[in-house]
């Protein structure tokens, strides 16, 4: 357990469960929270997921602007969650290969470890487990019936879906595999897609210099057909300005003290 504490501390992961609607994929995140709070002395897990978050299944499943919006609620939990010192598990459907890919970008730009677990089930099996739960807790048929269909099962030759671990109803979940995996693993490489890349001073010169003439060569334009008191947009400004008086090119340069006084 030592051991395992000092490994943690190095960088805390996000672990991915994946499966058919219930096919007992908050079992194992409970199962897998709880050995990683015990082994670790007490290293806190944050457990994201549907039911954390009060979601009502059939609405939102039914529709798919809301079924989007809570992906990115997940996504956006996540994200939150991720630092150092905590383990972050998202118990979720997480059935779209795009979204786990999402997912995998966000740990690459955080540099953190992550694993995927793949709950496996036969349709009949879950659709038994959904009707023995209460009836608010229930999916419709019809809704379970659409999101068996729509899943698509991870791959292990996909970087995103790796490593994987997959479970069937009746297995011991590898608890000790899962740990090693995700703890003595480096986290991925980060790119440039995930990456916020800073300016160097010249590229930060050359930056502002750009916006600058871009800002000046609006301003310029506009006068031509304003007079003063009209409003224009200014490129990168949320807000529009407006004009007290006509500017010459060279104050707009030299004289930005003077901007108080000439746009408001």
């Amino acid at each position: 357990p030592v051991l395992f504490f000092r490994v943690c501390s190095a960088g805390m992961p996000l672990v991915v469960l994946c499966g058919f609607p219930c096919s007992g994929k908050s079992r194992r995140a409970k199962e897998l929270s709880e050995y990683i709070a015990g082994a670790s002395g007490g290293k806190k897990v944050h457990l994201v997921g549907d039911e954390a978050l009060g979601v009502q299944r059939n609405r939102v499943y039914a529709d798919s602007q809301k079924e989007r919006e809570l992906r990115g609620t997940l996504r956006a939990a996540v994200e939150r969650k991720l630092n150092k010192e905590d383990v972050v598990i998202l118990d979720s459907l997480n059935y779209i290969k795009g979204y786990r890919y999402e997912l995998y970008c966000l740990v690459k730009h955080t540099q953190t470890p992550h694993c995927l677990i793949h709950c496996i089930t036969a349709p009949e099996i879950s659709s038994v487990w959904n009707s023995s739960r209460e009836p608010e807790s229930q999916y419709t048929q019809e809704i379970f019936d659409a999101l068996v269909q729509r899943f698509e099962a991870p791959d292990s030759r996909n970087r995103w879906d790796s490593p994987l671990f997959t479970v069937q109803k009746d297995d011991t979940l590898p608890l000790e595999d899962i740990c090693n995996a995700i703890f003595h693993r480096k986290a991925p490489a980060p790119n440039q897609s995930t990456q916020s890349q800073p300016l160097s001073s010249t590229n930060y010169l050359h930056e502002l210099d750009k916006v600058t003439q871009d800002v000046v060569t609006a301003i310029l334009n506009a006068q031509k057909t304003s007079v003063p008191g009209d409003v224009i947009a200014v490129p990168g400004a949320h807000e529009k300005i407006s004009f007290r008086l006509k500017i010459h090119l060279a104050c707009l340069y030299f004289c930005p003290q003077s901007s108080p006084h000439i746009l408001k």
